[in-house]
């Protein structure tokens, strides 16, 4: 095998479609050589934009939570971007199942877990081998329990940030959907609706974190991470790409 042909062998594209954004990385050798992400409905011109510089991947690994359309955008546009190599790069649709990177998934129906929820399970096992908590905080907030086994214990789901404050302006005749700021005292609608939420996300994360033992790790991901890291009583690690890990551990 020529060198090229082996350094295309160790490249791995990851692919995160999660329900709002869609992100991406490059792996050689198990290190990103280049990251990425656009909102769903932009993702096109995005790819137009990011990929054609990259070389081809000698693997594709998805993590759809997206649905059926989000899948048939992205093969569309694997096959336009990457079937330029002579052995046009594999897609794997990753799903959650029994066992896999380290993690014994205890869902009652292994496949019914989402398989963003297990890219990042398996990611945190990476980085810990003990017990520890598994936040995302996107569209949707997950908090994720993991043994110091490897042993998925079960989780929530609740509505994220965003989602519990478009609820409200939704559901409700006065109120907006607000921006406002964090208050222990809000003293106006928009920092009370804020504030209401954000203290819901809060605390809903660390009646979870309770049940571990003393000194488990918390890692927290996703695009409301960083708003909800200063309530919390306890110090988190934030990982930026914690899907994306766990995505290219189960193609590898």
């Amino acid at each position: 095998m020529s060198p090229g042909a082996k350094s295309r062998a160790a490249t791995i594209l990851a692919v995160d479609a999660g329900n709002s954004r869609i992100k991406w990385g490059l792996a050689e050798r198990g290190e990103w050589r280049a990251l990425g992400a656009a909102a769903i409905d932009d993702i096109e011109r995005h790819a137009a934009q990011a990929w054609p510089p990259l070389p081809a991947p000698a693997h594709i690994a998805v993590a759809n939570v997206a649905g059926t359309a989000a899948e048939q955008r992205l093969a569309a546009l694997f096959l336009r971007f990457f079937a330029r190599a002579a052995a046009p790069a594999p897609v794997a649709w990753l799903r959650a199942v029994r066992t896999a990177g380290g993690v014994t998934n205890g869902y009652d129906d292994p496949g019914q877990l989402g398989v963003d929820r297990w890219a990042a399970l398996v990611a945190a096992r990476a980085r810990h081998a003990g017990d520890s908590l598994v936040v995302m905080a996107g569209t949707a907030t997950t908090i994720d329990r993991l043994d110091a086994r490897g042993t998925f214990r079960g989780g929530m789901i609740l509505p994220g940030l965003d989602l519990m404050k478009r609820s409200l302006a939704a559901g409700t005749a006065g109120l907006p959907f607000a921006r406002g700021q964090y208050s222990d005292e809000p003293r106006s609608t928009p920092d009370a609706i804020e504030s209401g939420c954000l203290a819901a996300q809060a605390g809903a994360i660390e009646r979870a974190y309770a049940r571990l033992p003393a000194g488990a790790p918390c890692f927290l991901s996703g695009g409301a991470a960083r708003a909800i890291a200063p309530l919390l009583a306890f110090a988190t690690q934030e990982v930026e790409h914690l899907v994306l890990e766990g995505v290219l551990r189960l193609a590898q």
